[in-house]
């Protein structure tokens, strides 16, 4: 941020040996000290701060993420409970028969999870 060269620090301080003197140069560094300390704690609280808020807003994202992810799994395979209630399942998109007969067919066959119609016969 700030680029000092060494010359330039040695000529501040000479500038400041001739204008405060040697001896009241140490109170005045002392005192410099102690500012530029207090400068550099606040810069590290702040940037504390904006860490933790960064933190916050990734969290509260994943957490939305986490939600929508959730929400379509649940309206995939709804609970029983919702079944049994008469709440009508979601369920995906069938997906076009393929011939049957062919081993590899069945075997490439996702397994489903349907749940049945209340009262209806189990299958």
């Amino acid at each position: 941020m700030f680029d000092v060269a060494p010359t330039e620090l040695l000529l501040v301080v000479v500038v400041a040996l001739v204008v405060i003197g040697p001896k009241d140069l140490p109170k005045a560094m002392r005192f410099v000290g102690k500012w530029v300390g207090k400068a550099r704690g606040m810069a590290r609280h702040f940037r504390a701060g904006l860490d933790t808020m960064m933190r916050e807003a990734e969290l509260e994202e994943l957490e939305k993420q986490w939600r929508e992810q959730n929400d379509a799994i649940m309206r995939e395979f709804p609970r029983i409970d919702d079944v049994a209630a008469g709440t009508p399942p979601i369920l995906p998109s069938e997906a076009p028969a393929e011939p049957s007969g062919s081993e590899e067919a069945e075997a490439a066959k996702p397994e489903t999870h349907d749940v049945p119609p209340p009262g209806g016969p189990l299958p």
